[in-house]
């Protein structure tokens, strides 16, 4: 790929990667990717994140088409995953002279992946990089999906860097939705990489919509062709796959594995408590129902129940990959149980057991467990072991908006807790200071995120 030419002073020098059919282990890129790195150039020259480092040559080739590599003033580092990242080290060895921009956080995770002391300016919402003949403002946007991420907003030339956000894996050689043919494969991609990437991240997702600039003509994503005269249907998918439905009664979902049919019986027990308890329960059988279906339930239950009997001293694969799909990022008040029936040793349950705790679900002290067939008593006690479990869930039913108990605000990520009777005094907030009225350009003292990754103490 050479560097192609998006509009006056701006260029992609990014890497295609058409043969690309896994990602990260657990995504499908059926389509290829793409790396995507862009140059704006003018009085001061930026480059627009690295690439994989299996491509940095492909990549510095791409530069220099546009202009020597000496003449390159910064680096601007939207997102530091390596597949963005990778090639950081590489570029500072034949730049040495090159700044590197990113938010606190990006700085931080910068260093550990390089093991280097590298020559970084830390950037807070609010903060511009004047280039002389265009100013770069910087958009913190955490959790687009990681901690670190931010947007990079190009005001003169209306183009909007969102890194991740708004992008998927679809090698489109042109680098614009425009030159896209197959229409309805990259809308399946589009929103099977919002739902891998961004589906954890919901309410993060409305806020980085919100903060997208109303005016920008140019979405220059990391994966994945720019959009165009996409952006408007782009934002409207996010926004509506984003947007939780109102919660009337909290969900229950039983997933399990049954050889002769004495689980599933103790899972009929569970579905029949919880439904009389007010649930919305469903139940669904491993081996005949799809994974993706078990999955998405499982993730969307607030009270999940994983039902297997024990073969080879362990649950069968079936029962595992469905766990293993369950993003631990938003369990919290989420309650999770463990269940089956046994012939010889039963391990099954309390494996499951000791992994559902594991992801941070509330959970009882001990799974529930019968030997072979269970009785009405079994059944019984079965019920009640659902119903305890279902006490533990404290996931609100139409909430009102979160209130701070005490004004106090807690990290979601490294767990620092804001008091505004101490502030922060060591970085600009006197003490009294309420949450309100933090700066926005405030970020955590511990990990450096802004405050969009701050929640109320409970």
């Amino acid at each position: 790929m050479s560097a192609i030419k998006l509009k006056e002073n701006l260029w992609s020098v990014g890497v295609l990667n058409p043969s690309l059919r896994v990602f990260d282990i657990v995504m499908e890129a059926r389509y290829g990717t793409s790396y995507n790195a862009y140059l704006l150039t003018g009085e001061k020259n930026v480059l627009i994140e690295t690439v994989h480092a299996d491509y940095f040559g492909e990549y510095i080739d791409n530069i220099r088409q546009v202009l020597p590599l000496e003449q390159v003033d910064y680096l601007v580092m939207n997102h530091n995953e390596p597949d963005h990242s990778g090639s950081v080290a590489r570029l500072l060895e034949l730049c040495p002279r090159l700044q590197v921009i990113a938010t606190k956080a990006g700085v931080k995770h910068l260093k550990d992946i390089t093991n280097l002391d590298l020559p970084c300016r830390a950037v807070a919402a609010g903060d511009t990089l004047d280039l002389g003949d265009r100013v770069l403002e910087f958009i913190p946007a955490p959790m687009l999906h990681w901690a670190d991420s931010m947007f990079t907003w190009d005001s003169r030339g209306k183009t909007l860097f969102t890194c991740d956000f708004l992008g998927c894996h679809f090698c489109e050689p042109t680098m614009l939705d425009t030159g896209i043919h197959d229409r309805a494969a990259y809308e399946g991609e589009f929103a099977y990489y919002f739902q891998g990437i961004f589906g954890p991240f919901k309410p993060h997702v409305l806020s980085g919509l919100d903060k997208m600039p109303a005016d920008a003509e140019l979405v220059c994503t990391s994966h994945g062709p720019c959009l165009t005269e996409t952006i408007a249907w782009a934002k409207e998918n996010y926004r509506a796959w984003a947007t939780p439905a109102p919660k009337t009664k909290r969900a229950a979902f039983v997933v399990y594995a049954s050889a002769y049919g004495c689980t599933k019986a103790l899972a009929d027990a569970a579905v029949k408590a919880l439904e009389e308890e007010g649930y919305e329960a469903s139940s669904a059988d491993v081996t005949k129902a799809p994974l993706a279906e078990c999955a998405e339930k499982a993730n969307e239950a607030d009270v999940l129940l994983v039902g297997s009997p024990t073969i080879n001293r362990a649950a069968p694969k079936a029962v595992w990959d469905v766990l293993t799909s369950i993003d631990p990022i938003n369990l919290k008040g989420k309650a999770a149980g463990a269940f089956g029936a046994y012939g010889w040793s039963g391990e099954a349950a309390p494996m499951l057991h000791t992994f559902l705790k594991g992801l941070r679900y509330a959970a009882p002290e001990e799974p529930f467990r019968v030997l072979f067939t269970p009785d009405q008593i079994d059944l019984d006690a079965m019920a009640d072991y659902a119903r305890s479990v279902a006490a533990l869930c404290t996931v609100p039913v139409d909430a009102p908006e979160e209130k701070s108990a005490g004004g106090k605000w807690v990290c979601a990520l490294c767990g620092y807790i804001y008091d505004p009777a101490e502030g922060d005094p060591a970085h600009g907030v006197a003490p009294g200071t309420p949450w309100e009225q933090v700066p926005a350009s405030w970020s955590c003292p511990l990990c450096g995120v802004d405050k969009g990754m701050f929640k109320p103490v409970e």
